[in-house]
């Protein structure tokens, strides 16, 4: 019932997002959008090394992606690149292949899983995990020690 999924917590999540905004410098910045419902979240994240120092968002989404939004600015901070590129995949099994949902720091997650009933809702569920993704694989691709630049320079000897 769709009720379920609106539920309390997700409205509470939802009303009160943390790091609303924009960084002033960020080291990237990305967007995902959901053509099914016109929600949209920009991230912009600053990195040292593959642990997340700083974060802001510009949330335009429905009560789904403000929560996700919500639990993702209160958690993302000393995140670490492989940590949310495997929260991305957990959520994402959460919701399509009815996976458990995760736990540690981000167990509130579980929140959004009366939400894979309702396929329309998974898109804009993900946005936040999406964007975050997209900026980490940018910033990781402008890093000038990335492993795989490293290899392609020659051994001295």
């Amino acid at each position: 019932m769709l009720n379920d999924v609106y539920n309390k917590r997700i409205i509470e999540l939802a009303g009160n997002i943390p790091r609303l905004g924009r960084l002033p410098q960020p080291d990237a910045s990305a967007t995902a959008h959901s053509k099914l419902c016109g929600s949209t979240v920009k991230v912009d994240l600053k990195m040292d090394g593959p642990v997340v120092t700083d974060f802001a968002h510009d949330v335009k989404a429905c009560a789904l992606g403000q929560a996700s939004s919500s639990i993702m600015a209160a958690n993302v901070v000393g995140s670490t690149a492989s940590e949310l590129r495997e929260l991305r995949e957990v959520v994402r099994k959460m919701l399509k292949e009815n996976g458990k949902p995760p736990e540690g720091k981000w167990a509130e997650i579980a929140v959004l899983e009366p939400v894979r009933d309702y396929k329309a809702r998974h898109a804009s569920t993900m946005l936040t995990f999406d964007a975050v993704v997209d900026a980490i694989g940018q910033i990781e691709a402008k890093a000038p020690d990335k492993a795989n630049g490293a290899a392609a320079q020659p051994a001295s000897a």
